[in-house]
């Protein structure tokens, strides 16, 4: 696909950002404006509650999940498809979960999230170190997912070059409970069950879901037990919720990315030594998290604490000889550990200078403490089983945190938002192992960061407003990249740096009252000491500072209602994600060399997501159509995951009757059968970079819904 120039998207862009209603900017003709008082607002660290999100100098998009969603509700991506900004890839491999980046932060990770924050009912999703997950975030219970995107993600702390939050709805008196079944290709099966109201003082919301499929690709079934929970009462002039979640995920099978020519032969198989060593991961987390608010006139008490514990177990596709050094750490990754944090924030609602102002200071603490085993992935001759011990460490990470933030609305028309964060994260690592080849590899290290956020917002009419914003994030290594050193020796990573940015954002966002949205945004992202891939070989991935790179781009949402019985939306985004510093890139043939304005690997240039639904009567219709650019997949750009473009068709109807609503919904995906690349794994060392989407999928279900 041919690239377009930089200033072409800016062009078009901020022409939808400067021409809609031109004419409403201008003032009154006799005079300025009355002053007018926005309502009644509670300040939360990067988030200003009960102010439009239209009204905040940010890019936040608010996706609301309601009763009448089709599809399975078995992976976050279902939710994120039409955002701009955000990369959410079903990668059709639950050993490694959905891939998920936020202009171009994020996209180097192999497995899990990083370089993006996640929370799930205001419970961190994501450790101190940075490192997250999306699995155990059940779509089923959530009422709306909220992703930022820009300078005020860096309130949020560690890792925050976005930041994705679920919500589940509160229980309330009549809400109806649901039973829910879809099946499809693959033999994949989604059943789960919903119990939310009130019962007396508590309010409820409860969803149990089981999930199972063979999976697209040879050596890719999995099966996902999840549940969740929301429970809420009036407590000491308060409100007080308890949220519980329970995650397992046993033996999900990894198919392993594929060789440009093994996509080109058959795009469903998996690589021989996938099913030789029968690579899989295990996964079970349960957790609890009890969160307590309080507002007394013009004062708001906020109280949240939660703990968890998290196991994972998985089986790499290292064979036998290279675990010969004494310094490996075997083919098998056994992490068992528990976490938890606290966080306590004060916010007050009043005025200075005549004008509505907004404080909030609080303080966060978060710890990780982690015991990390590697066996051998074989005895004897047999192999893809757990063998001998060969590394044993406790790992911990801690971060303690302060924030504050202020929004004033210092003239009728004018808003600012300001914020910093203090960050201090602890890393420490006791070996257990210690050999005589195996020398003890403790160590530790630590990091702390300041970053300032600042806002302005001018509304330029009712509909209409004009923002810009800058701040400061950073970003240290996970342990998982503090894991592998870069040159083959045993312990931990600690020469390495945190990445630090600088960030800008431009916007304009045009609201109107008859649910049309236009909402635009120019952003760029200059990082020192990036993070990126050195080696990825085996299932082992190690990291290195790279210097410096810029990820600069541009936005654009466009929501339409058309008439009382269809919707169109559209979202684009262009991005260039670039090195600004050359490297050295060495391997076992020499050292070449990165050249400064070489693409990032992982970050397609350009994305495109259209809908048109319709809902006559009782009927609903949906037309979708998914498209990407190119997207590197190594630092040299030697090899591309092709672009593509997607056709995806919905259908459902509903019958009411006196017992409660029955709901029938089936959808085509891929409806073209198009082949492509639906994810990449970015550096891989043996070449495998590729894992290919599917094609043309189905599925159907059924929702019956009551009031108990």
């Amino acid at each position: 696909m041919r690239r377009l120039p930089p200033f072409v998207p800016s062009c078009a862009l901020l022409s939808a950002v400067f021409l809609p209603n031109l004419a409403q900017a201008a003032p009154p003709a006799d005079g300025a404006p009355p002053v007018e008082r926005l309502p009644t607002v509670q300040v939360q660290a990067a988030r200003v509650q009960q102010v439009e999100d239209v009204d905040l100098p940010a890019s936040l998009t608010t996706v609301w999940l309601d009763d009448e969603a089709n599809g399975r509700l078995a992976q976050l991506s279902e939710a994120l498809g039409g955002i701009p900004g955000v990369v959410a890839r079903d990668r059709q491999n639950y050993a490694q979960d959905t891939q998920l980046s936020i202009r171009g932060f994020g996209a180097r990770s192999t497995f899990g999230v990083r370089g993006v924050r996640v929370l799930v009912d205001g419970v961190p999703a994501t450790m101190p170190d940075g490192q997250g997950q999306l699995s155990h975030a059940s779509l089923l219970s959530a009422q709306r997912v909220e992703v930022l995107r820009g300078p005020f993600s860096a309130l949020y702390g560690n890792s925050s070059g976005g930041v994705v939050q679920v919500w589940s709805a509160e229980g309330a008196a009549d809400d109806p409970w649901r039973l829910r079944l879809d099946t499809g290709s693959d033999n994949t099966l989604s059943a789960g069950a919903q119990l939310r109201g009130q019962q007396g003082p508590i309010r409820y919301n409860v969803a149990a879901n089981h999930f199972r499929t063979d999976g697209w690709r040879e050596h890719s079934a999995a099966r996902r037990e999840s549940l969740n929970a929301r429970l809420g009462a009036d407590v000491g002039g308060g409100q007080l919720d308890l949220v519980l979640n329970y995650f397992d995920s046993p033996d999900a099978q990894d198919p392993l990315g594929l060789s440009r020519a093994q996509v080109n032969a058959d795009p469903r198989q998996a690589t021989s030594v996938a099913t030789q060593y029968n690579t899989r991961k295990s996964v079970r987390q349960a957790q609890a998290g009890l969160v307590f608010t309080r507002t007394d006139g013009a004062h708001t008490w906020r109280a949240m604490g939660y703990a968890g514990q998290r196991s994972v177990e998985q089986f790499l596709a290292i064979p036998p000889a290279p675990q010969a050094n004494p310094l490996h750490a075997g083919g098998v990754i056994d992490l068992d550990g528990d976490y938890g944090g606290v966080d306590a924030r004060w916010s007050w609602h009043g005025d200075w200078a005549g004008r509505p102002l907004d404080l909030v200071i609080g303080a966060n603490a978060d710890r990780q403490a982690q015991d990390r085993r590697g066996y051998e992935n074989f005895v004897g001759d047999q192999v893809g089983i757990k063998g001998r011990l060969r590394r044993d460490q406790a790992d911990r990470v801690e971060n303690v945190d302060q924030f504050a933030q202020a929004w004033w609305q210092w003239a009728p028309r004018w808003s600012l938002l300001l914020g910093v964060r203090h960050s201090t994260v602890r890393f420490r690592s006791n070996d257990h192992y210690v050999t005589a080849g195996n020398p003890d590899d403790s160590g530790s290290r630590r990091y702390d960061a300041t970053t300032p956020v600042a806002g302005v917002v001018f509304r330029a009419s009712d509909a209409w407003r004009l923002y810009a914003s800058a701040g400061r994030g950073f970003e240290t290594p996970t342990f998982n990249e503090l894991g592998y050193r870069a040159d083959g020796q045993a312990g931990l990573a600690l020469d390495l740096s945190a990445a630090r940015s600088r960030n800008l954002e431009v916007g304009s966002k045009w609201h109107a009252q008859s649910g049309a949205q236009v909402e635009a945004a120019l952003f760029r992202a200059d990082t020192d000491d990036e993070l990126a891939v050195a080696s990825n070989s085996g299932g082992r991935s190690t990291y290195r500072n790279i210097g410096r790179t810029r990820r600069e781009g541009a936005e654009a949402r466009y929501a339409q209602p058309l008439g009382t019985q269809a919707d169109l939306s559209l979202a684009y985004t262009w991005i260039e994600a670039t090195v600004r510093d050359p490297y050295p890139l060495c391997g076992s043939s020499g050292c070449t060399t990165v050249a400064a304005g070489a693409r990032l690997p992982g970050v397609p240039q350009q994305q495109w997501n259209v809908r048109l639904q319709y809902r006559p009567g009782p009927w609903q219709w949906a037309a979708e159509v998914v498209a990407s650019s190119d997207t590197v997949v190594n630092d040299l750009a030697t090899e591309k995951a092709a672009g593509y473009a997607l056709l995806n068709l919905e259908v459902a109807r509903r019958w009411s009757t006196a017992q409660g609503t029955l709901r029938a919904f089936a959808g085509i995906d891929n409806v073209l059968d198009q082949r492509y690349i639906g994810s990449v794994i970015v550096n891989d060392g043996n070449q495998r970079y590729f894992e290919p989407g599917p094609d043309r999928r189905y599925s159907v279900g059924l929702q019956w819904q009551w009031a108990p």
